[in-house]
């Protein structure tokens, strides 16, 4: 196993590196000023240049490239002088945030897809599975932003049982079941496509499992249908839940910008969005990286698990 980490680390380093390289060119070439910005309108050409001074845009690409880099580092990422405070603890705050919503997300999302199609497996039913595919298709074909309209409109309006938006007051441990009431909604409108995505990979995986020879040999050994769903065929459909886990877990850190905006949740997407939109450079390429570098890291962790369960992975066998 540890082979196997030193052979996928350098790959994903490499492949940090090269986004870093490429955010910071991009940045470069959006139209505007972040200096003309922060010095206002009615600003002089000398106050302009001071300021271009003071952040660094007078030098040239490579000193500026080396400078982001060498604060990436040693972890100073500067100030943000338009949305204020210290860059690194404003993505401390929205990383902190996301990440909490994104995990009750995920736990939702992986407890009733395994409940929903171990159900579809195990009570083979017509009726079942049409209603399990057109659940499907409705959450992945409606938008978030109009889920969460629906559930805000349903549970915070019509049936006033659950706030709006924002994040608990008093923090997410001052009060677990305060948390669980703001956690609720934007949760459940992030996990829906992601639940539905799970739940149509593992219920075609459990599927295809039972028909494998060993299946009918249980059978035949008089085993419970139960008991080989949950102790063989789950067991042996795990990988292929996970490489499709992995891939949705990028896509709710993708589909949280949307929620965050919808649910007024102060996170990441939400500050990247104050950040493009007041053109504070330094916080969009900061929080862009690190977008990058949480999505790289938790490939590495589904492949590392993927291959904890499958040891013809990490030996360098076909899969």
């Amino acid at each position: 196993m540890i082979g196997y980490l030193l052979r996928r680390v350098p790959s994903a380093i490499a492949i940090l590196f090269a986004a870093s390289v490429l955010i910071f060119l991009l940045l470069r070439l959006v139209p505007g000023d972040p200096a003309t910005t922060l010095a206002g309108p009615d600003a002089t050409p000398a106050t302009i240049a001071a300021i271009r001074h003071q952040l660094g845009l007078d030098r040239s690409l490579p000193a500026q490239y080396l400078s982001w880099l060498r604060g990436l580092v040693t972890g100073d990422l500067g100030r943000s002088y338009l949305i204020g405070g210290r860059i690194s603890d404003l993505i401390g705050r929205g990383l902190t945030n996301t990440l909490v919503l994104t995990g009750a997300a995920l736990f939702l999302a992986v407890v009733v897809s395994l409940s929903v199609s171990i159900a579809a497996v195990l009570w083979d039913r017509r009726w079942l599975n049409t209603v399990v595919a057109l659940a499907n298709t409705v959450a992945v074909a409606v938008p978030a932003f109009v889920t969460s309209v629906l559930l805000v409109l349903l549970f915070a309006v019509a049936i006033p049982v659950l706030p709006a938006g924002g994040i608990p007051p008093d923090g997410f441990l001052a009060a677990p079941d305060i948390t669980v009431q703001y956690l609720l909604l934007p949760a459940i409108c992030l996990a829906l496509p992601v639940t539905a995505a799970l739940t149509r990979f593992l219920t075609e995986a459990l599927r295809t499992e039972l028909t494998k020879p060993y299946v009918l040999t249980a059978r035949a050994l008089g085993i419970p249908h139960r008991q080989i769903i949950t102790r063989g065929a789950l067991r042996n459909a795990l990988p292929t839940l996970l490489t499709v886990l992995g891939i949705q877990t990028g896509q709710l850190l993708g589909g949280a910008v949307l929620v965050e905006a919808a649910f007024a949740w102060p996170g990441i997407g939400q500050l990247i969005e104050q950040g493009i939109n007041q053109r504070d450079y330094p916080v969009v390429q900061a929080l862009l990286l690190v977008s990058v570098a949480v999505f790289i890291a938790i490939q590495l962790v589904t492949d590392i698990v993927h291959a904890y369960l499958d040891p013809r992975i990490r030996i360098g066998g076909q899969v």
